[in-house]
């Protein structure tokens, strides 16, 4: 693995909490990755994300679009995000960081903050805006902030598009996978872990696909139905912190401890919560045939090994949840315009497209769909730093 282009970690003076930035690569100066908050968060996690932003970027590289793809970076926050202290230190850690902000790494939500927050700390902060350091790259600077704030402003179902589309990519990468197996939808089962902004939007297409969705997990606890979850009115329920409230829960619906997720009767598990959920352990609980990483790095590598040598794919998040990422530059660079119809479609082209070169690489090669996606972005490195310049 190469060392990272940049890494450091700050201290608040205040609470003595810790922040990290790690750019593993630039394209064309400028660098892209999110910024999470969650207590444990380490620097060694936040480098691992950012090389993972740097697949990410090159395997939606298409040499027809206007999306210029960038180099992966990560921010991270070692803090619990509804400790009363967050967001003072979330504000104290972007002003620590603005050089870097201004002038290279383009931010936004990841775990544990919003996208609404984030931007409202940057003001704070004195930026611009999170993505700022994209700008000079636009044709049109001023027509890309505009489409990019009306897209962040469409709803569809009283969920904000931007909260729909990386669930969007996730269930697509999940329903390539089964027609390749030639799994019907009807009867497939899932659970999902996490019900925040990547795992609720996720349940909510994979049951409008025709899957059932039988288990959803909270920081509460498991809520499982073998005879599927009414998902619309547990997105109803939750709050902004994805906790669902369980006064909405219906006389089927079963509270179960919070690692039942794990091993209820599901074809399918949706990791949508945090990193490092399934290791060497508590993969022998699990039974499903596919796991679908939308969170970031849940399944540790020495587990994964485990689940493969029993039958267990796991389509990895590199993939997976790269769509919520994607979706933000092809609107601002203006290959899609401010609108739900034209971002799904697009998100699920690319999608399925990716998936499934993804999944016959993995099989040409007699490897994992994980190491056939690192390769696929080891052979795009070098034509983008062709057509770019350094790459690192």
């Amino acid at each position: 693995m190469t060392t990272p282009l940049l890494s450091l970690t700050w201290t608040d003076s205040i609470t003595g909490h810790q922040g990290f930035l790690v750019i593993d690569r630039l394209v064309r100066g400028v660098c892209s990755g999110g910024l999470r908050m969650r207590e444990g968060c380490t620097l060694d996690e936040v480098t691992g994300l950012a090389r993972g932003m740097s697949m990410k970027e090159a395997l939606h590289y298409d040499p027809e679009g206007r999306y210029v793809p960038l180099g992966g970076a990560k921010g991270g926050i070692d803090c619990d995000p509804r400790d009363p202290a967050a967001y003072g230190l979330l504000v104290r850690y972007l002003r620590a960081v603005r050089p870097y902000v201004e002038s290279v790494w383009a931010t936004g939500e990841d775990l544990g903050l919003s996208q609404d927050l984030v931007d409202r700390a940057a003001a704070e902060a004195g930026l611009v805006s999170c993505v700022q350091s994209v700008y000079p790259l636009l044709d049109d600077e001023e027509a890309a902030r505009r489409r990019l704030a009306e897209a962040f402003a469409v709803e569809v179902d009283g969920i904000g598009l931007d909260a729909l589309v990386g669930g969007c990519g996730v269930a697509e990468a999940a329903l390539t996978a089964l027609d390749r197996a030639g799994v019907p939808y009807a009867g497939t089962r899932v659970a999902v872990q996490g019900f925040g902004t990547m795992g609720g939007a996720t349940a909510r297409f994979l049951a409008r696909a025709g899957l059932t969705v039988v288990a959803v997990a909270d920081l509460k606890g498991t809520i499982a139905n073998p005879a599927g979850l009414d998902v619309e009115a547990l997105l109803a329920a939750r709050d902004s912190y994805g906790l669902v409230d369980r006064a909405a829960l219906r006389p089927g619906d079963r509270e179960l401890p919070g690692e039942e997720w794990l091993s209820v009767a599901a074809e399918v598990l949706v990791p949508a919560a945090v990193s490092y959920a399934v290791d060497t352990v508590n993969q022998e609980r699990i039974t499903a045939r596919w796991i679908v990483e939308a969170a970031n790095m849940p399944v540790l590598p020495e587990a994964e090994a485990l689940l493969a040598a029993r039958g267990v794919t796991v389509l990895p998040d590199v993939v997976v949840n790269s769509g919520t990422n994607a979706w933000w530059w092809w609107t601002l660079f203006g290959d899609i315009g401010p609108d739900a119809r034209e971002a799904f479609a697009h998100t699920r082209r690319a999608m399925r497209a990716l998936t499934g070169q993804m999944l016959s690489r993995a099989e040409a090669d007699g490897s994992s769909p994980r190491a056939a996606a690192h390769a696929i972005a080891a052979d795009r490195h070098p034509v983008i730093e062709e057509r770019y310049g350094q790459y690192r």
